[in-house]
């Protein structure tokens, strides 16, 4: 058995894929090498490779060249089930073609999107060219009243470069493949173009279509004509045109697909302001280190994620947490790198740094799930990995078959390479991975990362969901809840003087009586000879009267404030009692509140027609209260339960046969978020429930949980509609082209059209609110 570590993690980046058929391809020939597993993605155009320590990436790479493509690593992801080590060396970077040996080479900087670009800009070129020539060939051909004497010598000067230099990523990849005994998608283009260009020759040259004064009627399914007298330099120069501005518009929309991503990585500053050896320096992000501390002015990036060490302001947190309203922070309160500085000066010391950061684990959370395929992809993949063979058979067939049916080569030669054009399964490899990464990506701006394809299918079963109340459903810090005062005291002197005294002390609960106090009574006075009295409160003197403030039962209470501390008890709060002069004034009570959104949240998942059910350890009365507040049903709470077995209330729930999502945050809860069917993991969390979870909600609002599921299940209807309409138009479309209902060059038309389509429909999902 292999241990975690003996196991190592790459990325390549593949070269030369053009169709679904070549990822299935060079999955299948790197799953083949003993001691690796690899998921080849062909929407993103990388190779995540999990490969024994055996194995040597000169191999990987070389298994690929001889599949036919090319292969670059990227940064080494290290041993399984570790995070990338930001400082260590990136692997050999070299791209290496077919034929070549695997070389090594320096790192070197690369911008994302940078080969994208120049691919886009590449096919652009080649579009507009063949599009200026065939346009003249095409409206030649389908208008006879346009057809002059010799028309046809000129078609044939237009469509030449158009075919041959238009369609040479075809034709070359094609050779490519045919040289590895393989089939792709170019392996119909090139031979449906190549048949129709060639036979035009033979006709012109050698056939009757070269006579002047010959003229060419368009008609839209398979011509019955004269074989000597036709020709198909429309159909051969249109289908190059219609294919190139296909993968034109796929590779922009793929682009466009991934660019949520690419804006993620590039949030962060790029230099920052340390101060080292008494002054400022300026330096690269890439030097600082955690310890350092740096300057962010108004307007200014964070450079990392730190904590505050001097100053105050309010931190716009929007491209990372989706939410608006900027965040107040201080002295002491931690910040995250890419956040915008909207108020004053903050000095930081930095607490992580490179690929710790929380922006680079997003980023690399949203990578990952791209990268994945859920189960409905694999089944695309297996029949695209076959689909190319069976055409050239049905092809084959289509030919056969015209031909002794029917005697009529014309007609046989337009039907069976309508048949080879119309069938390229370019959409059934898109159908998933662009709607994956734009679902992705849209859900990493609003604060919401999947980790995974598999998620998705979860999100779609889910009929329950589990929400733990500390942290979660509540603020998890204890604040001042209700105030009591005796008959006689005024509210705001006993906030005054209850106040002033618990802001000398640490204790949490006397924080929460000070912060409570100071919001509702405003500035408070200074307590003297302040005393802290452990296990019964504190004593001191405010404005010249000696305060008490604790939970000292042998003080005498009027009834009504007896009756208000019993009451608050039973309910599991927290009650103390506020005294100055030997007089008790006044009882005050501490509780954890409930988020102000976490009634609506609840109202949202309802809506999704999930159940929701409350899990604390806290006593019933506290968890009643709260369930109550938020609207969960009494008969769906359980409290009292300690944090090694929230675990086994899920199995339980699991246990009636309902298929349960768990949302938590604390460490306490990531079994529970690991042993649920979906674990929905608040960002503002431990590490250990974000590890745990499926789903990592940057913000601590529950209402990002009914957006997550929202946005999961959209996606997965995204996907399962994109392949619905891919195996749907293949097999509408064949059978069609075979019986000669489709011209070719329509049919080249209609299967560029829908690549667009399914990339397309993925765009859609960038709109989600």
């Amino acid at each position: 058995m292999q241990t975690p570590g003996s196991v190592q993690r790459i990325e390549l980046a593949i070269g030369g894929m053009t169709c679904a058929s070549c990822a299935a391809r060079i999955e299948k020939k790197l799953n083949r090498m003993p001691g690796v597993e690899a998921t080849v993605n062909y929407a993103t155009e990388k190779a995540r490779v999990t490969f024994d320590t055996a194995v040597a990436v000169p191999d990987l790479i070389t298994t690929v060249v001889r599949t036919g493509y090319t292969a670059e690593p990227l940064e080494p992801l290290g041993p399984l089930g570790s995070a990338r080590d930001p400082g260590s060396p990136s692997a050999d970077r070299d791209p290496v073609a077919p034929g070549e040996i695997p070389a090594s080479a320096a790192p070197e900087e690369r911008r994302p999107g940078d080969a994208a670009t120049d691919s886009v800009a590449a096919l652009r070129q080649r579009l507009t060219v063949s599009a200026v020539l065939s346009v003249p060939v095409v409206v030649l051909a389908m208008i006879p009243a346009l057809q002059f004497d010799n028309w046809q010598w000129l078609s044939l000067t237009l469509a030449a470069p158009a075919v041959v230099w238009g369609g040479l990523p075809f034709h070359r990849a094609a050779w490519t493949s045919l040289r590895h005994g393989a089939a792709t998608m170019d392996t119909l283009v090139s031979t449906g173009t190549l048949a129709a260009f060639g036979w035009s020759l033979w006709a012109l040259f050698f056939g009757t279509a070269g006579t002047p004064g010959m003229r060419h009627s368009f008609e839209f399914t398979a011509n019955r004509t004269d074989a000597g007298g036709t020709i198909y330099l429309e159909v051969a120069s249109g289908v190059v045109t219609f294919i190139l501005l296909g993968r034109y518009l796929e590779a922009r929309a793929k682009r466009k697909s991934g660019a949520a991503l690419r804006e993620l990585m590039e949030l962060g500053a790029k230099d920052v302001a340390v101060r080292r050896d008494g002054a400022e320096v300026r330096v690269p992000v890439s030097q600082l280190r955690t310890g350092d501390r740096f300057v962010v002015r108004p307007g200014e990036k964070v450079a990392t994620d730190g904590v505050v060490v001097e100053g105050a302001s309010a931190v716009d947190v929007s491209m990372l947490t989706g939410e608006s309203v900027p965040v107040d922070v201080s002295v002491g309160d931690p910040v995250t790198g890419a956040t915008v500085n909207v108020g004053g000066r903050l000095v930081i010391e930095a607490t992580r740094v490179g690929a710790d950061t929380q922006l680079a684990r997003m980023a690399r959370l949203v990578e990952d799930a791209q990268n994945g395929k859920a189960q409905v992809q694999r089944l695309a993949d297996r029949i695209a990995a076959v689909f190319v063979p069976v055409v050239l058979l049905i092809a084959s067939a289509t030919l056969a078959g015209w031909l002794l049916v029917t005697g009529d080569a014309t007609a046989a030669f337009t039907a069976a390479v309508a048949v080879l054009i119309i069938a390229c399964p370019c959409a059934l490899g898109l159908a998933t991975p662009t709607a994956l990464m734009v679902g992705t990506g849209r859900g990493a701006q609003l604060g919401i990362l999947i980790k995974g394809p598999e998620v998705l299918e979860s999100t779609r079963r889910i009929d329950t969901v589990v929400l733990d109340k500390t942290g979660t459903v509540t603020t998890g810090r204890m604040s001042l809840y209700e105030i009591h005062p005796a008959q006689g005291t005024d509210e705001k002197q006993l906030l005054r003087l209850a106040g002033a005294l618990e802001h000398s002390s640490e204790h949490p609960i006397a924080r929460a009586i000070a912060a409570g106090a100071e919001d509702r009574a405003g500035v408070l006075p200074v307590a003297e000879d302040f005393r802290s009295l452990p296990g019964r409160g504190a004593e001191g003197v405010v404005e010249g009267h000696r305060v008490y403030v604790g939970r000292d039962a042998a003080l005498g209470l009027p009834p009504e404030l007896a009756a208000a501390k019993s009451a608050a008890e039973d309910q599991g709060r927290t009650a103390v009692v506020v005294a100055w002069d030997g007089v008790a004034r006044g009882v005050l009570t501490v509780s954890d509140t409930v988020k102000e959104t976490s009634a609506e949240a609840v109202a949202r998942l309802r809506s999704l027609g999930l159940a929701p059910v409350l899990l604390t350890g806290d006593h019933r009365a506290v968890a009643e209260s709260v369930a109550a507040q938020v609207g969960i049903a009494e008969a769906d709470v359980y409290a009292d339960v300690l944090p090694e077995d929230k675990a086994a209330v899920v199995e339980h729930l699991r246990a009636q046969g309902r298929t349960v999502a768990m949302v938590g945050d604390g460490v306490n809860d990531a079994a529970a978020l690991a042993v649920a069917d979906l674990g929905l993991a608040m960002g503002t969390g431990t590490d250990a429930a974000i590890e745990a979870g499926d789903l990592t909600l940057v913000r601590g609002d529950l209402r990002v949980a009914a957006d997550a599921i929202r946005l999961s299940r959209r996606t997965l209807a995204t996907i399962k509609g994109n392949l619905f309409w891919a195996f749907g138009y293949n097999v509408a479309a064949v059978p069609l082209a075979a019986a000669g209902l489709l011209n070719p060059m329509i049919a080249g038309g209609a299967m560029a059209l829908s690549s667009v389509f399914v990339v397309t429909n993925s765009l859609r999902l960038r709109s989600f609110t």
